[in-house]
């Protein structure tokens, strides 16, 4: 807003201000002189009008266009989880850094000379020159930028940023197929390291992005060199899945980084998302909302999911537990022979007793918590439309393990493989990495409402404790048919008795 006052209008205005005690350093504006020297022209930018109405309006269409939902989501800092406790823990790379969110950092120089050594290999496996390889990467860096977060990009260039791709590309491609052929021990790389480096992959804040590593791949100087990449990594994504490795890995069409691929291969998944409840197989129409309010720990006991209306649905209500409470309906667990996390189911035997809950077989380890944390949070990333199919797997697989005892029978079921060294451990992680989630309802619905069905029955309950207390080892159930036999000859001796009685 501009002006024109006369100078000695100007100086008594400063006059007046100095009275008052204000700043003239923070009231007054810059001065452009205009005109003689008898008049002012200054420009004032009032308090409080920091950009045009016009302005601001823009700002709206900006926004939306911002928000909108796809399925390509970008790599971006984590946001939804940052302020859980264990993220540190759970997010920051423990060795190196790839991409440019932890670029730089003094924890991981140690890792950037053995990138460049691995980066070097890679190109001379390739037969490309490095010139070459770069020069397709900085051709296609205004597309590769795209593909992160701007905030993340912004401080670099086109060119400092090829560079870093470029080399963590390559570095990359070359570790992965190292560990895929077993041949790490060539490059003097030891095996906590090997580890660590892996775990460091699967971070969502480390993630490059998948078209990188194809333009890496598709121009080796022959096509076999590249297949041989692909199937490296995807040999690479089997051995780190959890689960059983004998299956066919998913396609990486469309894969957006190696995190998006390990969630297809746990899920099952393809380019979009294919996991479906039983309604939706059965053809029943489910609301597509998911829910609303963070599933505590503390809140376990008699909790229900809201429907599509933000309202609790009493079907969705379950009032068990754990393990232990399913153990004393007389609930079984049940290995199931599946490659994908999402296939649980409940059913009874001889539709009556008992209930078998049927689960997939996994793997604990070290790098259990922190491979499912980062699918988590990319699950949750503003962007990314999905079903939430890893959320509500842990969040289920949380609702059943509240201490050691429950992890102790899941292990005995052979439904979970304990590497971590402790009953108490396994326990800690899900209950760590399963606190404040938010569940798709759909998913598992019909198995919460089959068990709450099943546990709500107290005659369950009475069989289950009959069945306890006299056929829980062989020698009660030797000693309960000697008792029923030596019943069943009072009974016959009796009978005889009272015959000859009457005969006589």
């Amino acid at each position: 807003m501009e002006h024109v006052i006369s100078m000695e209008e100007f100086h008594s205005r400063k006059v007046e201000r100095k009275e008052a005690g204000e700043s003239s350093r923070d009231n007054d504006q810059p001065v452009i002189v205009a005109g003689d020297t008898h008049t002012l022209t200054i420009t004032i930018q009032e308090r409080g009008s920091t950009s045009s109405k016009e302005e601001k309006f823009k700002k709206l269409k900006q926004a939306q266009a911002k928000v909108q939902l796809g399925t390509t989501p970008k790599i971006r800092e984590v946001l939804m989880l940052r302020g859980h406790k264990h993220y540190r823990k759970y997010c920051e790379p423990r060795v190196v850094s790839l991409g440019p969110i932890h670029h730089g950092k003094s924890a991981y120089q140690l890792t950037e000379e053995y990138k460049l050594m691995l980066a070097d290999k890679f190109i001379e496996k390739t037969g490309r020159t490095g010139e070459e390889l770069y020069g397709i990467i900085e051709y296609n860096i205004k597309q590769l930028r795209g593909y992160y977060d701007e905030k993340v990009t912004q401080k670099y260039s086109d060119e400092d940023l090829a560079w870093m791709l470029f080399v963590d590309g390559c570095a990359t491609l070359q570790f992965i197929d190292l560990v895929a052929h077993e041949k790490v021990k060539d490059f003097k790389i030891k095996n906590d390291q090997v580890a660590f480096v892996a775990q460091d992959l699967f971070l969502l804040e480390n993630q490059l992005p998948y078209q990188l590593l194809n333009y890496l791949m598709e121009n080796t100087q022959n096509s076999e060199g590249g297949n041989s990449l692909k199937m490296s990594i995807q040999s690479f994504i089997n051995t780190h899945s959890m689960l059983d490795e004998d299956t066919k890995p998913p396609s990486d069409e469309n894969a957006i980084h190696l995190l998006d691929l390990l969630r297809k291969r746990l899920l099952g998944t393809t380019g979009k998302e294919e996991h479906s409840t039983e309604e939706e197989k059965s053809g029943e129409k489910l609301p597509s909302t998911v829910n609303t309010v963070p599933n505590k720990k503390d809140e376990k006991s008699e909790k229900s999911v809201p429907n599509k209306n933000g309202k609790k649905d009493s079907k969705d209500w379950h009032s068990f537990r754990n393990v232990q409470e399913l153990r004393e309906v007389g609930i079984h667990l049940k290995p199931k022979k599946s490659s994908h996390l999402g296939e649980i189911d409940f059913k009874r035997v001889w539709n009556f007793y008992p209930g078998i809950l049927s689960m997939p077989q996994i793997t604990v380890d070290d790098s259990t918590g922190p491979k499912f944390f980062n699918l988590i949070a990319y699950e949750m990333c503003p962007d990314f439309e999905n079903d939430f199919g890893i959320t509500s797997y842990i969040s289920f697989l949380d609702s059943l393990i509240d201490d050691p005892k429950d992890v102790i029978d899941l292990r005995n079921a052979d439904i979970l493989r304990n590497l971590l060294g402790s009953d108490e451990e396994v326990a800690l992680v899900f209950n760590e990495i399963g606190t404040d989630l938010v569940p798709n309802p759909d998913i598992y619905r019909n198995v919460r409402v089959q068990i709450q069905q099943y546990y709500k029955m107290q005659s369950m309950t009475w069989i289950s404790q009959v069945l306890h207390t006299h056929f829980s080892s062989p020698w009660t159930v030797i000693a309960f048919l000697a008792a029923f036999f030596v019943l069943g000859l009072s009974v016959v001796q009796t009978v005889y008795s009272i015959l000859a009685y009457y005969k006589e």
